[in-house]
This record gives structure tokens, C-alpha cells and sequence, in this order.
């Protein structure tokens, strides 16, 4: 971030487009120019999805897909062997890229190459992996990801659909137990898939050893369901109706023995249950823990939605004149009134911020699931960060999308433009791959518990119990954020002594982080002391939790939030002094000095700020404003988002 400046005026600020793109592209750089020059001739996906019926623009996805397929760039990340990329960070990049069009693409690719063959490598063993990996890359098998039901979402762990193992036939037997057990919202479900991994209580011998997963045929060749399967249209959705939802039932449906993705357990002929992880709940937990990459990727397309959505926001209010302000017989551009700077500018640079804490997840996904790094604390890190990442960027694109819109006026409204698909197509960003308040509470557990294996099964009231069990200074001591505070503290003015936050400089990136990790580490307190005293009192564990749900959140958030933060800072000091990294610098401050602004109640009466820095800071945050108005251009333009997709040709001349 930037240093405060001994002159007046900052140095104008300049932008190498071509350049900045680099920067953005990062290792993937020519996955990323593969994905953008390829995109182009599917632009008209995006029309298809006004014209059609909701079957044909169905069947005009489904093709796309395998269009895609047959290029490769939608199997990057499956082993050679079968036809992949072989790389997992390539894989996301690529559909992070792929977000730039149409969304129910995009999510169908997830579905089929994401969930379905994702679920099919992470949890099978080489004799899944021979039987369909090549057919599932080549777009030759379709399939569905059936764990979520109608009445179990997030609860994973208590699904109602059960696989009954049959020794005497070496057979399971694949049971809806009851209505709310049917699978629900499913992509590729209702038309498409021939066959569907499914999430189901395993019961072998009359005991039952918790979910786990089972290859189950749904469809023949002509398409119709098997005997035993029934199937069921969603419907029409608020978007993405080119993925085909439905509900899948069970009546007794018989698959072989060899059908159980048994990476983590298995069952013998003779119906003996064995697995190297003894804890069913770790079981389950580690089960749930090769399947990351989805949450990865929904970050990585809401973080494109909004690079879209401002893209088209920014260039319009650079060329579109309302009222006469500054001069008699001009009217002004919209991007030159500080109101719109304050609506537009702090979202395009947390834009930014999202996209470097992306790539840093992106990198540690990688590092896990190709053997660089084999520890388990790097494991249960990527699923924090993943979970929280997921949470915060999805939230952003709606927002961003929606504050698009609206600086578009009523042209905004018009489907053409593409605001109106990006809102429809992203909103369930925020529920699905994990309901956001959900996931963030995962955040929470793992900064309460100090990410220990030996706490990774623990329920929510487990985990009330072990907190309620500690010193609140015990679990203060364990968390980075503590640690890290002590370290940065030593950087600010002074020593880092009790006046840290009103010495030092607004734009010295110390003083960020310092705030930034003493929320943080102020709300992890809080949290760990309300839980205490509410078990100390005899409140039962359940309603203790309950009480406190909101500072759990929001004690997550300020995690990621930090983390978010500490990836840009991380990328301005990397980059080489120059243009670049002086609007680096610039996007940083103002995305850090947002935050702060953002929650200055909480720091006001938490003593970090005076009532005079607070407003200090929101004059800071209008300075950046207009320091950063003149390359706002330029800093969308950096995206890179191809010109066929933008549409928009009322707004800005786009698509044409």
C-alpha cells in the first residue's frame, strides 16, 4: 500500500493495460488468453437464453459444453491419463475465466466436470477413475452431483437417503426413505445426466457408518430413467435455466458392491466395513474436504460476475453527461461526480483485493491437491480460506451487480444490457456449494479451535463445549491474528506502544493490517468469553451457540476480511516500483481505508479511533476516489472481459 506522499498533490497515477492484465493473469496468463480469445464465438449463448424455450436454450448449453469439452479447457484439472490438463490450479483458472459469459455454462461445466467427475477422482480409487474419467472429460458420460435433499441442505451429516449393503448379492440398495429425502435442486438431473454420484447413510449389517458416496446409474442410453429411479423437473428458476434441475428418488435401486467411491472406507464381500480414519466424524469431515474445489470455484465466477457488471458500470459513466456542474454548456460525465466515484470506485478496488485473495487460495488448492504440500494443517487452512473466500466473494458480486445496475439508471434495467442475467444468474451464488452465514461459521470454528485435528469432528454445541473449557486468553494466544498483531505492532510509530492507531499514518499499510488483526482478534475474544459465560451459567450448549451465532459471524468475517487484505498487500510488495504498482498501491489503500470506514462504529467503540481520524479516514476515502476517477478506464479495462460479451451496445457500444 501506498506511503503518505510530503507533497501536496500525490503523483498522477498512469496504467499499463496490457500490463495490469499480466499482473491479473498471474501464473495461468495463457490459460486465461486460451479461455477470453475462445469465449467470443459463444456470445450468442447469451441472447439464447432471452429467445429460447427453457428445453432448447437447455440443449444449446449442453452443446456449448461439449464444445468446450472437446477443446480441453474444461478438464484441465484430471490426471493426463485421462485425457486432463493435469493441473488444478489451471482448472480453476480456466473457469473463473469461463464466468465472463453465460452462467449457466459456466455451471454446468461445474456440475459435470467440477461436482460430478470432481467427486468421481476425489473420492474413487483407480478403478473408478479407469471406468469413467476419459468418458467424463470427453463430455461422452453426463452426470449430477445428488447430495443435497429436499429436507438437508448444509446438514450433510444427517441426509435421509440410505445404502443398505446386500451380502448375499454383493449389492447396495439405494433407499429415499422418505419425501423430504428426496434429492433436490440437482443440475444435470433432470434431462441430462446418465448418471449421478449420490451422498447416502451407508448401513452395512444393521449399523451405520454416516454418509459416503456411491456411483448410481439414473438413465439409459435413450435417455429414460432406470427402473426404481424417478425424476422430476425444478422447474422454472429466478436464473440459470439453461442447467437442468430436478429431484431424484429411490425405490431399491440395486448397484454392485464396487459402486462405493471407497477412497476413505470400504465394505468386503462379506459385508465388513473398513476404513484407515476410525472417527466417523472425521471421516465425514475429510470426505468433505476433497471436495473444496467447488467452493474455489463459485468464489472465482462471482469475483468475474462482478469484474462483468463494473466493467460495463465504469465505461458507461465515462462517456454518459448529466447536468451542468463545472462548466456552463457542458454537462458532466457521471464518473466525475464524487457521489458515483464513492458508489463505483471502493467496489472495483475490493474487485481487486478479491482477485489477488483468490489467487492465493487458487495457489494453496493446487499445492494440497497435487502433493506439494501434504501436512494437514495446509489442508484445513485451504478449507478455511476457501469457505470464507467463497462467502465474502459471493456477497460482493451481488452487491457490485446490483450498485451496477443502478448507476446505469433505467438502460441498466434492460436485459441487453446484461445486468438483469448477471443479477438472475449469480444470486444463488451466496447459497450454493454452502449457504454463506453456514460456511463462515466453519471459519469460526477453525479460529476457535486453532484448526487442531484432534477438534476437526466437532459439532457445533462440541465445539461450545471446548471453547466454554479454555482460558479466553488461551484461545487469544492461539490465534495468528494475535500473533501477527504483536509482530506488526513493532512496525507502526512508537513501538507499537498504546497509541498505536493515532500515530500512525492513514495510508501506512502497518496501520491497515493493525486494525484490520485487532478486530479480528477482539471479536475472537468476545466470542470465546460469551460462550464461556453462557455454559458457566448451565445454559444449555445449543441455545449458548444460538445466542452468539451473530458475533460468531462476524468474527469470521473479520478473518477473511484480514486475509483478504494481507493477499494485496502481499501483491504490491512483489511488484517492481513503478506506474503499477503506484495504482496497486492506490486500489489497496482504498480497499483497506473502505473496511475501516465501513465497521468505524465498531473501532470507535472499541477506543481504535477517535471521532477526528474517522472522519479523517472518509476524507482519505474520497481523496483516493478522485485520485484513482482518471485511470478508472483503464483499471476495467484491465479485466480484459471479452467486447462480444459485454453486450451493452446502449450503454457503452459493446457486443457490437
Amino acid at each position: 500500500m501506498a506511503e503518505e506522499s510530503t507533497n501536496d498533490l500525490p503523483p498522477e497515477l498512469s496504467v499499463d493495460v496490457p500490463a495490469l492484465t499480466d499482473l491479473l493473469d498471474g501464473r495461468y496468463a495463457e490459460i486465461r488468453r486460451t479461455v477470453r480469445e475462445m469465449l467470443p464465438a459463444y456470445a450468442s449463448v447469451l441472447e439464447d437464453a432471452e429467445t429460447m424455450t427453457r428445453a432448447d436454450f437447455r440443449e444449446r448449453v449442453k452443446d456449448v459444453v461439449l464444445e468446450m469439452a472437446g477443446t480441453g479447457a474444461t478438464g484441465m484439472g484430471f490426471p493426463e491419463e485421462y485425457d486432463g490438463g493435469g493441473d488444478i490450479g489451471a482448472s480453476i483458472a480456466a473457469f473463473e475465466t469461463l464466468g465472463y459469459g453465460d452462467l449457466s455454462v459456466l455451471v454446468k461445466v461445474g456440475v459435470q466436470f467440477g461436482l460430478f467427475g470432481g467427486a468421481i477422482l476425489q473420492l474413487g480409487t483407480k478403478r473408478h477413475h479407469d471406468a469413467y474419467l476419459a468418458d467424463i472429460v470427453n463430455g461422452r458420460l453426463l452426470g449430477c452431483f445428488a447430495m443435497t435433499e429436499t429436507g438437508h441442505g448444509s446438514n450433510v451429516q444427517a441426509l435421509g437417503t440410505v445404502a443398505t449393503y446386500d451380502p448375499e448379492t454383493s449389492e447396495f440398495v439405494v433407499t429415499t426413505t422418505t419425501p423430504s429425502a428426496g434429492k433436490d435442486y440437482i443440475g444435470n438431473a433432470a434431462a441430462h445426466a446418465r448418471v449421478a454420484v449420490v451422498f447416502a447413510q451407508l448401513e452395512v449389517g444393521g449399523e451405520g457408518h454416516g454418509v459416503h458416496a456411491l456411483v448410481v446409474p439414473v438413465r439409459d442410453e435413450a435417455g429414460d430413467p432406470l427402473p426404481g429411479v424417478r425424476v422430476e423437473d425444478d422447474g422454472h428458476k429466478m436464473g440459470l435455466n439453461g442447467v437442468d434441475n430436478g429431484r431424484l428418488w429411490f425405490d431399491g435401486v440395486r448397484v454392485p458392491r464396487e459402486a462405493l467411491l471407497n477412497r476413505f472406507a470400504d465394505v468386503t464381500e462379506d459385508g465388513t466395513y473398513t476404513s484407515e480414519i476410525e472417527s466417523p466424524g472425521r471421516r465425514f469431515f475429510t470426505m468433505l474436504g476433497t471436495l473444496v474445489q467447488g467452493r474455489v470455484s463459485v468464489g472465482a465466477a462471482g469475483i468475474s460476475a462482478s469484474k462483468v457488471a463494473l466493467t460495463v458500470a465504469i465505461r458507461y459513466a465515462l462517456q454518459r453527461r448529466q447536468f451542468e456542474a463545472t462548466d456552463e454548456g457542458s454537462e458532466e460525465l457521471l464518473l466525475d461526480y464524487g457521489l458515483h466515484q464513492r458508489r463505483l470506485l471502493p467496489l472495483l478496488a475490493r474487485t481487486y483485493a478479491l482477485h489477488f485473495a483468490q489467487e492465493v487460495l487458487t495457489g494453496a488448492l493446487h499445492d494440497v491437491f497435487s502433493g506439494i504440500d501434504t501436512d494437514e494443517e495446509s489442508r484445513r487452512l485451504l478449507e478455511s480460506r476457501a469457505a470464507g473466500t467463497k462467502a465474502l466473494a459471493t456477497w460482493h458480486a451481488t452487491r457490485s451487480i446490483q450498485e451496477s445496475r443502478e448507476a446505469c439508471g433505467g438502460a441498466g434495467y434492460l436485459a441487453v444490457n446484461r445486468f438483469a442475467a448477471l443479477k438472475a444468474d449469480t444470486d444463488v451464488f451466496t447459497t450454493f456449494e454452502g449457504d454463506n452465514h453456514v460456511l463462515l461459521q466453519l471459519v469460526a470454528k477453525g479460529l476457535l479451535t486453532d484448526y487442531a485435528s484432534d477438534f476437526e469432528d466437532l459439532d457445533q454445541l462440541g465445539m461450545v463445549r471446548f471453547v466454554a473449557g479454555l482460558a479466553v486468553e488461551t484461545v487469544l494466544e492461539r490465534t495468528k491474528a494475535h500473533q501477527l498483531l504483536e509482530q506488526i505492532r513493532d512496525l507502526l510509530p512508537g513501538g507499537g506502544g498504546d497509541d498505536w492507531d493515532t500515530d500512525a499514518g492513514l495510508l501506512d499499510p502497518a496501520y491497515h493490517l493493525a486494525m484490520l488483526r485487532f478486530r479480528e482478534e477482539h471479536l475472537i475474544g468476545g466470542v470465546a468469553r460469551r460462550l464461556k459465560r453462557g455454559v458457566d451459567s448451565g445454559m444449555n450448549a445449543g441455545e449458548v451457540f444460538s445466542r452468539v451465532q451473530d458475533h460468531v459471524i462476524a468474527s469470521a468475517r473479520a478473518h477473511v476480511e484480514r486475509e483478504v487484505l494481507e493477499a494485496f498487500v502481499d501483491k504490491v510488495a512483489a511488484t517492481p516500483e513503478g506506474p503499477l504498482r503506484d495504482v496497486l498501491n492506490a486500489l489497496c489503500d482504498l480497499y483497506a481505508l473502505s473496511v475501516i470506514e465501513a465497521d468505524r462504529a465498531w473501532f470507535l467503540e472499541h477506543g481504535r479511533l477517535t471521532s477526528a481520524r474517522s472522519k479523517a479516514i472518509t476524507r482519505e476515502v474520497g481523496d483516493l476516489c478522485r485520485r484513482l476517477r482518471p485511470v478508472a478506464g483503464d483499471l476495467v479495462a484491465a479485466f480484459a472481459v471479452p467486447e462480444p460479451l459485454l453486450r451493452a451496445p446502449d450503454l457503452i457500444g459493446g457486443g457490437r
